[in-house]
């Protein structure tokens, strides 16, 4: 299928997050190489301190959230483009009254998860 409704794809809940929630707009059955998806994080949501073993490219939809990414600190909203690359540690907390929502593209490799010692929260 070339053509769906954003709309219409459900939503999970990401267990490492705090009000986090994921599409997958574009998985490995339709795309042979990279997965897109949309995370939508509600208002004091976010994701707390965890590498991943693949890269993410990210594009912010809406809202605002203070990331860290490796040793910086960062404040990312909407039109901001994100690079994380593999093994890097990074975090999300939503800033502001509203929903930071954002696309990540990732390749379409096994990707293992892992939580930071001391962290509390979310994942992405």
């Amino acid at each position: 299928m070339y053509v769906k409704r954003a709309a219409e794809i459900a939503q999970e809940p990401v267990p490492a997050g705090v009000g986090t929630t994921r599409q997958v707009l574009i998985g490995a059955e339709q795309g042979p190489h990279f997965a897109m998806r949309r995370f939508i994080m509600q208002p004091g949501g976010g994701i707390p301190l965890h590498t991943n073993t693949v890269e993410h490219e990210q594009f912010v939809l809406r809202g605002q959230a203070a990331m860290t990414i490796g040793d910086a600190a960062f404040e990312v909203k909407a039109g901001d483009v994100v690079f994380i690359p593999a093994g890097t540690p990074h975090s999300y907390q939503v800033k502001g009254g509203e929903s930071f929502e954002f696309l990540c593209m990732v390749p379409n490799l096994p990707d293992q998860m892992e939580i930071l010692e001391g962290s509390k929260g979310s994942s992405g």
